[in-house]
């Protein structure tokens, strides 16, 4: 993963990655949960599943503390560095508390996309790269990652800037580290942090972040920092921290490149399906090239055949009675960033529209909502009850799960879209 906690928070909690990411104000994060089939989780951080409570307190952490100087030392941090950095350190409940937050409901794609792809969300991307366009224009150049792209990751994370977090990253990261529930993933990112400190790139004071220990203008983790970030300034220093965002921008752009973004090559595009279409080619794994796909009936939304920009898939989000997006390599290195399948097209989406397109043309079931927490486990057991397995009762819906969904649909005469309904529960329902 990533790296900053917008992909490891959602991971742990339903599948797949994320630090909180900002909205255009404060009070609304746009971060997604993991890719499922047409929902995602409201909270930055849900768990929708019994966790233990926390035990922690002062006294213990700085008995951790103690105990985790030596295995720090042995990993090359230096003794003093260490001492100042956490000797002072101080419990956080906060961040247990969020760690611990339960989200029972969740939002549809469509409604994300109407928060991480608003008017307001674009101006202020144009602005932002207007504002910035020479420096973004030569991370293009050396990275080959369109400043579009650059640009919206930006807007998605802290709102051009705007929201970098105010947490003190060692103190969450300490926090977490001592917690069990994920001590050995956040003592790694901690001794990252110690790194940074140790390398000269900011100080204690200034290492600050989200409550998760998602760091800057595009919310790296530490571990991201110390493997991707750049000195773009030449200052000596990769300060993704400060009010010049031209180290984050790069190591954004520098981190896409790393995985292996080609210039030039859409995210996706937009596209309508023929009547009669084969749901089941709507899978990941089934890969055409746009002519392929045309021979098959899917075209761009003006009839043409989608340029060829190499092997592509089909990807219906919210299912047959949703937009259709043809989606090429570079969608999967933004899920690099995060796993949610939401977030990359709002990722894409809020590109396109900062390099002046328009709006998803396609219609959204609207009327739809999406399934709670337990209704999502109410889904499952029926599902496997009826011999379709999920092979997992965890409300994750994932692959597995959409599969077993495939195969309900397809044995029902429906439409196989894997799409994971308040209709379909109610169909399980009834039977």
């Amino acid at each position: 993963m990533i790296r900053h906690y917008a992909m490891i928070s959602s991971i742990l909690a339903t599948a797949g990655m994320g630090a909180p990411a900002f909205g255009s104000g404060p009070a609304e994060s746009t971060r997604p949960a993991p890719r499922t089939s047409q929902a995602v989780v409201v909270s930055a951080t849900p768990t929708e599943q019994a966790t233990p409570a926390a035990t922690g307190d002062e006294a213990g952490l700085r008995a951790w503390v103690t105990k985790f100087r030596p295995r720090a030392l042995q990993q090359g941090i230096d003794p003093d560095v260490f001492d100042r950095a956490l000797d002072t350190v101080l419990y956080d409940t906060e961040v247990i508390r969020r760690d611990r937050n339960q989200s029972e409901f969740t939002k549809t794609i469509w409604d994300y996309l109407d928060t991480a792809t608003s008017d307001l969300r674009v101006q202020n991307g144009q602005k932002a790269l207007a504002q910035w366009e020479r420096t973004l224009e030569d991370i293009e150049i050396k990275y080959g990652v369109e400043k579009e792209i650059v640009t919206a990751i930006w807007g998605l994370e802290s709102a051009y800037g705007s929201f970098r977090g105010g947490d003190s990253v060692l103190n969450s990261l300490a926090t977490l580290a001592y917690d069990a529930r994920r001590a050995e993933f956040f003592e790694g990112e901690l001794l990252d942090a110690l790194r940074i400190l140790q390398a000269g790139d900011t100080d204690a004071e200034q290492l600050r972040g989200s409550w998760a220990g998602a760091m800057g203008h595009t919310q790296f983790m530490p571990s991201s920092f110390h493997a991707h970030a750049v000195d773009w300034d030449g200052d000596g220093r990769r300060d993704i921290w400060g009010d010049d965002p031209s180290d984050a921008l790069a190591s954004t752009a520098a981190y896409l490149k790393h995985f292996g973004w080609t210039t030039g090559q859409p995210w996706g595009v937009e596209v309508a399906l023929p009547e009669g279409f084969d749901y089941l080619l709507a899978d990941r794994e089934v890969t055409k090239t746009p002519a392929e796909w045309a021979d098959l009936g899917v075209t761009a939304l003006n009839g043409d055949t989608v340029a060829d920009h190499g092997p592509a898939s089909i990807l219906l989000p919210a299912g047959a009675q949703g937009a259709a997006f043809m989606i090429f390599p570079n969608f999967a290195v933004i899920e690099r960033y995060n796993t949610a399948d939401a977030y990359v097209i709002g990722v894409g989406h809020l590109a396109d529209r900062i390099g002046g397109a328009g709006e998803i043309k396609q219609e959204w079931p609207r009327e739809d909502r999406a399934l709670s927490f337990d209704e999502r486990i109410e889904l499952q057991t029926l599902l496997t009850k009826a011999g379709f397995d999920t092979q997992k009762i965890d409300a994750k819906i994932g692959p597995l799960t959409v599969n077993a969904v495939r195969s309900y649909q397809k044995a029902e005469g429906i439409a196989p879209d894997g799409y994971a309904s308040p209709r379909l529960l109610a169909r399980l329902r009834a039977e």
